[in-house]
């Protein structure tokens, strides 16, 4: 019972695992919590091991990696076969990891989650202070003061 391909469900606390053998017989399908996942992994020969693009994929990615696995990412959920729940996700991200013309997602270092992180929170500010402008824009045209749009109107007209 050599496992070749894996297939994870990332969750926030629990993970849904499905293995097959090299004639893609199910040989394994387990539950590993948050904690449990890296002592698995980490005891388990090398085998390719595919994941859905999603929150802590790319630190699972790394992790595994780490471990001598061959890890893939794939955009999420182009390849659900029945109804959605984590057991049958699991199948089909193992059943997808091995289809050769599946595209997949280059796995983010560190360094580059850090830098998209800064840029995503700037991009949070930015859209909170247009928000905040279109507010103060839209009050003040009850009081019949019309400010053009655009974040530099409302500081021109400001004393």
């Amino acid at each position: 019972m050599k496992i070749t391909t894996i297939g994870i469900d990332l969750a926030k606390g629990v993970f849904q695992i499905h293995g097959v053998d090299e004639y893609g017989k199910a040989v394994l399908r387990k539950q590993l919590r948050r904690g449990q996942m890296t002592e698995f992994f980490a005891n388990l020969g090398p085998c390719l091991i595919g994941l859905e693009a999603c929150g802590s994929s790319h630190h699972w990615a790394r992790k595994l990696g780490g471990f001598g696995h061959t890890v893939k990412l794939m955009s999420p959920q182009p390849y659900v076969k029945t109804n959605k729940h984590d057991m049958a996700d699991a199948e089909a991200i193992c059943e997808a990891v091995t289809r050769p013309n599946m595209r997949f997602v280059p796995i983010k270092t560190v360094e580059q989650q850090a830098i998209l992180s800064v840029h995503r929170a700037r991009q949070g500010f930015v859209k909170a202070r247009t928000s905040q402008a279109n507010q103060i824009r839209g009050l003040l045209s009850e009081f019949g003061i019309v400010i053009p749009q655009g974040i530099q109107s409302i500081g021109k007209r400001m004393p």
